[in-house]
Parts: structure tokens; sequence; C-alpha cells
């Protein structure tokens, strides 16, 4: 199994920057890539941003394509979510979650899940 933190949200007005992360434990060699996805109250879960466990390559929803920007520290088994310009319509729930597979976006090919961390961007 892989065990998952988050950390680093919080209130933040918009234009500002926010950065999160996410610490693995536990069966770390599993992991093939790491994502951040999102939930707003009453929205279904949205993917974020991937990174790839060893390659490093990234990819981003447009929705932030410009704006976050996804990072690994392999040594410290922690991914990285910075967070520039945020809008109140980035308000939600992050999470954190690993794969198995490569190059996915859907949550249903994440296996491990985090607790979540609010951010909450105020207008």
């Amino acid at each position: 199994q892989v065990q998952l933190v988050e950390s680093g949200g919080g209130l933040v007005q918009a234009g500002g920057s926010l950065r999160l992360s996410c610490a693995a434990s536990g069966r770390t060699s599993s992991i093939n890539v790491m994502g951040w996805f999102r939930q707003a109250p009453g929205k279904e879960r949205e993917f974020v941003a991937r990174i790839g466990w060893t390659g490093g390559a990234t990819y981003y929803a447009d929705s932030v394509k410009g704006r976050f920007t996804i990072s690994r520290d392999n040594a410290k088994n922690t991914v990285y979510l910075q967070m520039n310009s945020l809008k109140p319509e980035d308000t939600a729930v992050y999470s954190c979650a690993t794969s198995r597979s490569s190059y996915v976006n859907s949550a249903r090919w994440f296996d491990y899940w985090g607790q979540g961390t609010q951010v909450t961007v105020s207008s």
C-alpha cells in the first residue's frame, strides 16, 4: 500500500499563490504516476495535473495550464503543486493520488488517495 499526506492548503485572495505538497510512504516503488485532483462543493472530482514518477513528464488540465506547476522530489517521495494566479473558481478540496499506469488522467486509474486539503480563493 501507499500512504499519501497532503499539506499546504489554505485561504488566499484571488491572484495569490499557494504550494501544495503530497508526501508518499509505504510501497512507493509501485508508483508510476502521481496526480492532483480537486472537487468543489456540488461538483464532480476533476483532474488537475499529473507527473511521471521516474521520467517527470507532466500534463495539465486546460483550466490550470500556465498557472499551476506540478513537480516532484523523488528523494523525499514528495510531489508539489505550485498554484499561481489563483481564481475563486479554483476553490476546492485538492487531493493527490498515485497510479501504476502511465499517461492517465481519469480518477478510476488511480489506486491510492490522500485525505485532501482545502483551498479557498476569495474574490
